[in-house]
């Protein structure tokens, strides 16, 4: 059973903010526009990158460049880790070792073993590190969660996910792009829509000949799902004309009829046998990183475990590396087998005697994972 500290506090929650670059711009406003929380502090590497955010915003907060040290100058009760995902371990280690609770941006980590590790560092730390898989709340995706319970036994699930961004930069030179940089939001979503969790990909990648990508930025990935459901996933990064929204569009078909969602409005359905639509209550809960504050806050201060806990969101990375496997090795690939391997090279790399023990102590990094449901709920 995962348990962590939490926080009897009767004001705002005082946050200290890691990261202020493009996405720590977005944070900031949600921050500020959150009467549960109150940024007192700002680390950043680059000075002048978190010095020019406190002129953008007029910021009254402590700077710096260490997390531990502004937090004692803060007082702060909790972190919000904006970092890139190549530092998400060193700052989420660091903050929660120091007695604080972290919200950090997704993914976990760049790798399966290093979200192992700090499932582990949580464990060991007490605190709680939930990972902000912001595109969970949508308004959108909690009513065609609704109607998808009331549908049976769900068959199939699609996304469909087109689009073509110039990014420039680093996104334009990375291998398996559409994998690695996007589908761990849609992964992620099939599983707080159906509740099921993965058990194996087969994946196919390729590039496009009119790509201006250099990695494989076209993907299709079928999952077999722990209740029987199978996942298809199909896009592209570099698909002009008739676009769909950024969350897909989704299409659920049941034993009860159909539901799909265009990803931006409201779902339809149709039921059978009469083709009669679902009225699932309109959703009401702030959406996207809003959400996830939200949700973080309030976990702090009941106790209850968010979806997004650390050790469940384990499986959303998994389902990236296995599909990225699968790609790579042309062979269907077993999400146990991805855990289990990674489990093994956390235990060999891990750093920290009081960690590594905690790993040691699982068995089964498959059980431990598998063993943790999120609190919330349509």
């Amino acid at each position: 059973m995962i348990t962590f500290a939490t926080l009897d506090i009767t004001g705002p929650l005082r946050i200290l903010q890691v990261g202020a670059g493009g996405m720590g711009r977005a944070w900031i406003r949600t921050l500020q526009a959150n009467d549960d929380v109150e940024l007192v502090g700002l680390v950043d590497l680059n000075l002048e990158t978190a010095q020019s955010a406190v002129e953008e915003f007029g910021l009254d907060v402590v700077l710096g460049t260490s997390v531990s040290e502004v937090a004692l100058a803060t007082g702060a009760h909790a972190v919000v880790n904006v970092t890139v995902p190549a530092a998400h371990h060193s700052v989420n280690v660091e903050a929660m070792f120091a007695g604080l609770p972290v919200l950090c941006e997704k993914p976990v980590a760049p790798t399966v073993a290093e979200g192992l590790s700090l499932a582990a560092a949580a464990e060991v730390s007490g605190q709680l590190l939930m990972i902000s898989q912001s595109r969970r709340y949508f308004r959108g995706l909690t009513e065609l969660k609704a109607i998808t319970g009331g549908l049976g036994d769900v068959g199939v699930v699609t996304t469909e996910f087109f689009k073509a961004p110039h990014f420039g930069g680093f996104r334009e030179e990375m291998a398996h792009v559409l994998l690695v940089d996007m589908a761990i939001h849609p992964f992620d979503a099939v599983r707080f829509l159906l509740d099921q969790d993965p058990v194996s990909v087969y994946c196919e990648e390729f590039n496009p000949s009119w790509s201006w990508y250099r990695g494989n930025a076209a993907a299709t990935a079928v999952f077999t799902m722990s209740g029987g459901t199978r996942y298809v996933y199909t896009g592209s990064w570099c698909a002009d004309g008739l676009e769909t929204s950024w969350n897909g569009a989704w299409r659920v078909n049941g034993a009860g009829g159909s539901a799909a969602w265009d990803g931006d409005g409201a779902p339809v359905s149709a039921l059978v046998p009469d083709g009669a639509s679902a009225s699932p209550a309109p959703a009401s809960h702030d959406e996207e990183i809003a959400g996830a504050l939200a949700e973080f806050v309030a976990s702090l201060r009941s106790g209850e475990v968010p979806s997004g806990e650390v050790h469940s969101n384990v499986l959303s990375l998994a389902m990236v590396e296995a599909a990225v496997q699968s790609a790579t090795s042309g062979q269907r690939v077993l999400i146990d087998d991805v855990i289990e391997e990674a489990y093994r090279s956390a235990v060999a790399s891990e750093r920290r005697a009081d960690v590594r023990a905690a790993l040691e102590s699982w068995g089964s990094a498959r059980a431990r994972v598998g063993e943790v449901q999120g609190a919330r709920t349509v």
